[in-house]
């Protein structure tokens, strides 16, 4: 299963690890279907690090909630790691605080195995293009993003290689 995010920088085009980490992914896509993530911001950035998303549109403190009415656990799985440029995992505040909140990954983080729920993969040459523009987004030294970017809406595929 795929889905791609178009952000206001061009297209993230995700596969979803939906076997492996069933609840994350079951989450991850109910969002997106509800258009929960339209017009969400990219609030958090760290060049050389991550990006991170998720939060609902309106203004306010950033949350995070799940389809579940509730944070849920982690799905830790040691295949799947925090290891190359675009990959997506969840956000959190510690263990088993999973909500809404994602980020995509601008290098390797080991530090962050064991820690945070892989759940996939940007996919394709152009999904790769647009992390470059997110990664060069302005922001403060507490990774608050000044520059306007966020998703616009989501497109649901069946394929993850579908176009």
């Amino acid at each position: 299963m795929s889905v791609t995010l178009h952000t206001t920088h061009g297209d993230l085009k995700i596969e979803v690890f939906c076997e492996s980490v069933p609840s994350t992914a079951e989450n991850f896509l109910a969002l997106c279907a509800s258009s929960f993530y339209a017009s969400s911001p990219f609030h958090r950035s760290y060049p050389g690090f991550m990006v991170q998303t998720g939060s609902p549109a309106a203004g306010g403190p950033k949350i995070s909630t799940s389809v579940y009415g509730s944070l849920f656990e982690d799905e830790i799985r040691p295949s799947l790691r925090h290891n190359a440029r675009g990959i997506v995992s969840m956000a959190n505040k510690g263990p088993n605080t999973n909500g809404s909140q994602f980020f995509i990954l601008f290098a390797p983080a080991p530090h962050l195995d064991g820690k945070n729920t892989v759940f996939g993969k940007l996919i394709g040459s152009e999904a790769m293009e647009t992390l470059g523009k997110l990664e060069k987004l302005e922001a403060d030294a507490k990774g608050k993003v000044k520059d306007e970017a966020r998703i616009k809406d989501v497109t649901i595929h069946a394929n993850p290689l579908a176009d």
